[in-house]
């Protein structure tokens, strides 16, 4: 499980440490993503990118559309100033609690890279998130599909013989695979008044490392962020090598053509604010 306040502290400071890389993991992603968020997004329109992260997805929207008015929201303090490093005043960005926000401005559109499942009261969240969305507005995110789809979660995991985790969906808990269950997440969207809901899978490739040090990189990532990351942090110091030896062994079999990348399947969910909250 990962909470909000994991972000505000380690998991997010982990992730504002590795932007760079994490943003490579979703580049396949990022297309489907972003042509979503852009459908029939009107002249000069207000966006809000909830858990923008270092602001990867802000910045693609506000490149491809300079006539609207794109902000960022996160929990974590060190992923804002990531994104403020590289905004170039292209976008806004805050550290808020999505879930929490004032209703002094509404949205044309919400939007959100895999940044809505670590709600503590998900169906409160999507109400109040209803709350600052114009009425006919929308919402698109993207979430993570089951577990035993992405390997870039399994794979590591069974190398070192860390166990799977929390069960997909609501009852694991806030995490990475808090929203993987599709008849879930429909019926918390439709609990919290959107309507018109509809989801399409995505299966991409985790693009866990590049370049002449692929396998490299890839470690450097799967060492910080997901599903191993704790367990190699919290070892001793000759069992977290060996760990990291048996990661780097994994990497190395998932490198072809110069890139480690792992199988990974994601929803793009899209809803509409259709009526005035009460």
């Amino acid at each position: 499980m990962t909470s909000g306040a994991d972000w505000r502290t380690r998991v997010g400071d982990a992730w504002a440490a590795e932007w760079r890389r994490t943003d490579r993991s979703f580049v396949a992603l990022d297309p489907t993503l972003l042509t979503a968020a852009l459908s029939a997004l009107g002249e000069g329109a207000r966006v809000l990118d909830i858990g923008c992260g270092a602001g990867a997805t802000s910045l693609a929207i506000a490149a491809a559309r300079p006539d609207v008015e794109v902000t960022g929201v996160d929990l974590s303090a060190a992923l804002v100033d990531a994104a403020r490093s590289r905004a170039e005043g292209r976008a806004d960005f805050r550290v808020a609690d999505a879930a929490a926000l004032s209703d002094d401005v509404r949205y044309d559109r919400l939007v959100s890279r895999h940044g809505v499942m670590f709600f503590d009261d998900p169906v409160a969240a999507f109400l109040a998130l209803r709350r600052v969305t114009m009425p006919g507005g929308r919402i698109v995110f993207s979430c993570f599909r089951e577990r035993a789809l992405n390997g870039w979660a399994t794979e590591p995991a069974a190398a070192l013989g860390i166990e799977a985790g929390a069960a997909d969906g609501q009852a694991g808990g806030p995490g990475p695979f808090a929203f993987a269950r599709r008849d879930e997440v429909e019926r918390l969207l439709t609990a919290a008044g959107w309507g018109d809901v509809r989801a399409g899978p995505v299966d991409y490739e985790y693009v866990a490392g590049d370049g002449p040090d692929a396998v490299g990189e890839a470690v450097a990532l799967l060492r910080r962020i997901g599903p191993v990351a704790r367990t190699i942090a919290d070892s001793p110091h000759g069992a977290k090598r060996d760990l990291i030896e048996r990661l780097a062994a994994l990497c190395a079999a998932r490198r072809f053509e110069g890139r480690v990348v792992f199988p990974a399947a994601a929803w793009i969910w899209t809803a509409r604010n259709s009526e005035e909250p009460q």
